[in-house]
């Protein structure tokens, strides 16, 4: 695909799924490895994070849409850096990690600002990396072989993967409404 030709629906759609789609299989990863469940019940978790029974949480990967839009929006402008060339996920990985990850402008749990201004232990901070980190790169990957290698198939297989991410969002904030 030509760089001149690149449409920013498709960019949005792309880029979106890709979040999505590594959110949701990492998140469910997460969920189950580091017992979010317990974790966010008791503290220092349960002092900022909802209940995993929380309406909130259950749309949560259907929420994402909106970060797929500021991402796109925010990404568009940087977009030859990092797509259509071969180590182009490892350019977007670097810029994820450092600017959303590690370096965010509040202290954030993991973050370096988090790390010193918390009072949250080390250890349960460096826990969410165990899913911030393999769900950013898997975004990476993927949006970048989109695009070093779009195919139909990709198209069918994101819509078919978003579907059930949109059922099962769905049907966890029925649940979660008693």
């Amino acid at each position: 695909m030509n760089n001149n030709k690149l449409k920013f629906s498709t960019f949005f759609w792309r880029v979106t799924s890709s979040h999505m789609i590594s959110y949701f299989i990492m998140g469910l990863i997460a969920f189950i490895l580091l017992d979010y469940r317990t974790a966010f019940e008791n503290p220092p978790m349960s002092y900022f994070m909802r209940s995993i029974d929380s309406p909130w949480v259950a749309a949560g990967p259907l929420l994402q849409v909106i970060r797929g839009l500021i991402f796109s929006i925010a990404l568009w402008f940087f977009k030859e850096s990092f797509l259509f060339n071969k180590y182009g996920w490892l350019k977007l990985w670097g810029l994820i990690v450092g600017l959303s990850i590690l370096s965010t402008t509040g202290p954030a749990p993991g973050s370096i600002e988090g790390m010193i201004y918390t009072k949250i232990p080390m250890i349960d901070q460096l826990k969410g990396y165990i899913e911030v980190i393999p769900q950013t790169l898997l975004f990476s990957l993927f949006l970048n072989y989109w695009y070093l290698k779009p195919k139909k198939v990709w198209n069918i297989v994101s819509i078919v993967i978003m579907i059930i991410v949109v059922f099962f969002g769905t049907m966890g904030i029925i649940v979660s409404i008693k």
